[in-house]
């Protein structure tokens, strides 16, 4: 059946996460942004995507709506493998990692949505999984700048919730030590977002390699440098690394230079659950562990837990360490004791709650619909 329209429209959603927001791209950060693709069919379904994303939601929205959009007007939405490769390879010199491979994972998660309610399947099955009702979850906390009373008294918030791993946003081993004393039966990871060089990072690995670290998530810039990244994994710390990659090739890179222990592919940057189910392929074949990076609320969270449940043998969904005023995808946004719910139903899911779409909407709404008779 035909794609006969695409929309998009972004939410946001004021939250607290237990300390002053932080700048993210020079801007205050103090809701959480959705943007939102819905797909619909000739035939009356309609799928809901998610398109990264943050303060790059200008961009990638207007990726969609002026080129991409266009380009899968008229197209079966069933033939998924044809539409990833028309529309990124028909914007491959616009960018391989940006905002058209961002839009289009929009769309592929809205196509899968559709896909899974026309066969009465959630997506976890089309992907050949087992029923696997919950999932464990970590808490990703955001940046508290160094405060490590900040960092104590949220980390051990989150263990009293349920929470048994625990990912700071700091570039300090005072963080580190903070957050090991105030949940001492926690795994504690470390994500510093690319802030060093690699021979400070390696300065870095040495001084936390008996902290017990589960991970140090991305400590070299810039993220491609591949040889540097491995360099810091010789230390011993395992090393996570991957929502900046751009698809399936760009983690054999890191996986042949040896830079990697756990893979952490992001679905609504690298194009769809398709270009995930590969990437994990690829890891397994080669012993990786994959941890999707899946900070977000909304659709691309939602495909996340599709993917972990079906795909990954052990598990463990990032949820960022917030409350949310509201969310347009409750309840399988929500953790209980340190776990996620997956949603049984067709698809996705859960579609969202209209009210809450209208009532949190930025800016205006924009739908490119099929042309009559075309």
């Amino acid at each position: 059946m035909r794609i006969s329209a695409v929309e998009t429209s972004v939410v946001a959603l004021p939250f607290d996460m237990g300390g002053p927001h932080p700048l993210f791209a020079g801007q205050r950060w103090d809701h959480l942004e959705i943007l939102l693709v819905k797909v619909e069919t000739e035939d009356g379904l309609t799928g809901w995507g998610e398109a990264f994303g943050h303060a790059a939601i200008p961009s990638t929205k207007a990726a969609i709506d002026t080129i991409i959009a266009p380009l899968v007007l008229g197209a079966d939405a069933g033939d998924i493998n044809a539409l990833t490769q028309k529309v990124l390879h028909g914007t491959h010199l616009l960018g391989r990692n940006g905002a058209f491979v961002y839009g289009f994972s929009g769309i592929e998660i809205a196509l899968w949505d559709i896909l899974g309610k026309r066969a009465g399947m959630p997506i976890w099955r089309l992907l050949g999984g087992a029923r696997r009702p919950e999932l464990p979850a970590y808490a990703s906390l955001l940046s508290y700048g160094g405060d490590v009373g900040l960092v104590a008294k949220n980390c051990a918030a989150a263990r009293a919730r349920g929470y048994r791993h625990l990912k700071l946003h700091e570039v300090t081993r005072e963080a580190v030590l903070a957050a090991r004393k105030a949940a001492p039966d926690a795994r504690v990871m470390m994500d510093v977002n690319c802030a060093w060089s690699p021979h400070t990072a390696r300065d870095m690995a040495i001084n936390l390699a008996d902290d017990g670290l589960f991970w140090l998530e991305e400590p070299v810039w810039p993220p491609e440098d591949v040889a540097g990244l491995a360099s810091v994994r010789d230390i011993g710390i395992p090393i996570a690394a991957g929502e900046n990659v751009a698809g399936l090739f760009g983690f054999k890179a890191l996986i042949e230079a040896g830079a990697i222990d756990i893979a952490q592919p992001s679905v609504i940057k690298l194009g769809g659950i398709g270009e995930m189910r590969k990437i994990i392929n690829l890891c397994a074949a080669h012993a990786i562990e994959v941890t999707p990076h899946c900070p977000y609320f909304g659709p691309g969270f939602l495909a996340s837990l599709h993917i972990t449940a079906a795909l990954i043998e052990r598990p463990l969904v990032e949820v960022l360490w917030l409350d949310m005023e509201a969310n347009p995808f409750d309840p399988f946004v929500r953790v209980k004791d340190g776990k996620v719910t997956v949603p049984d139903k067709p698809g996705l899911g859960c579609d969202p709650d209209p009210a809450i779409l209208q009532r949190y909407a930025k800016g205006e709404t924009t739908r490119i619909a099929l042309e009559a008779g075309r």
